[in-house]
């Protein structure tokens, strides 16, 4: 189950998750790639450096202080795009120390998500990352040895390469061996299907759900698909659903974005500026 987050923790964390998103929508997926790694390496940092997080994290010090201890720390160590989301997240305002670590461990799975939805293996990665989550909840002892943060994390990741392999995509395999070295004290059934999810929801976001009343032809897809994709700025494809009710335009659902240039949609709002 996913952490629940104070209010002002919320809105930290959805202004790190939108910058993550702007900036993954025009970087490479290599520079996704080392983005997610080194954020997770924050991540393992804060967690085992508990002083350190709750500097970061103190609300009464000033953000230029928190963010420029964070630079002389890091920033010789990490690309540039880590340190820019890496003090974005220490500037904003969290609830407590423990919702800063968690804010890097979001962006972190978030940007190597964002390498698989670049390359399309988006689908595989969510599959993948549920079958092991029930493949390690059906052998406990098996969850119980990749999640002993008392044994040295090399020793865990060796076992773990050793059930995976190639049999994974890279996506998969990185956020497995990430989540078996970071040291939270979860169990791993849990934190692949935390994985699994988020991996649900990104998918989502690159899947525009299409309603109308007729047949689209081959080129009406694909003029839709180009304008979505310029829209958005990421490939999105289509799922497209006939419903006649519509009378004529079209429905087009992108995430939680609805955009209703229906017929239907139209005539009601037309009638409820009637009289009555």
């Amino acid at each position: 189950m996913a952490e629940v987050l104070a209010a002002a923790s919320r809105e930290a964390m959805a202004a790190a998750d939108a910058r993550l998103d702007a900036y993954a929508d025009s970087a490479q997926g290599s520079d996704l790639q080392r983005l997610g790694d080194e954020l997770f390496a924050i991540t393992r940092l804060l967690v085992e450096q508990r002083s350190l997080r709750r500097l970061l994290a103190d609300p009464s010090s000033p953000e230029a202080a928190r963010t420029g201890l964070l630079e002389r720390l890091l920033g010789q160590q990490l690309a540039a795009p880590t340190i820019g989301v890496a003090k974005e997240i220490v500037a904003a305002r969290w609830s407590r120390p423990g919702d800063l670590v968690t804010a890097f461990e979001s962006v972190a799975r978030q940007a190597l998500l964002a390498v698989a939805e670049k390359d399309g293996s988006l689908d595989d990665v969510e599959d993948e990352l549920f079958r092991f989550g029930r493949v390690v909840d059906r052998e406990p002892q098996l969850g119980s040895l990749l999640s002993d943060t008392t044994t040295p994390a090399d020793g865990r990741v060796a076992l773990l390469d050793r059930l995976v392999g190639s049999k994974a995509s890279p996506v998969t395999v990185a956020l497995l061996r990430h989540s078996v070295r970071l040291p939270r004290s979860r169990h791993l059934d849990v934190v692949c299907e935390e994985l699994a999810e988020l991996a649900a929801a990104r998918r989502d976001r690159s899947v525009a759900r299409v309603t109308t009343p007729v047949t689209l032809s081959p080129e009406q897809e694909q003029k839709l698909t180009d304008s979505l994709t310029r829209l958005y700025g990421r490939r999105i494809s289509l799922q497209v659903e006939l419903d006649p009710r519509l009378l004529g335009g079209l429905v087009v659902q992108v995430g939680g974005e609805v955009i209703d240039g229906s017929v239907a949609s139209k005539l009601a709002a037309a009638r409820r500026t009637l009289p009555s």
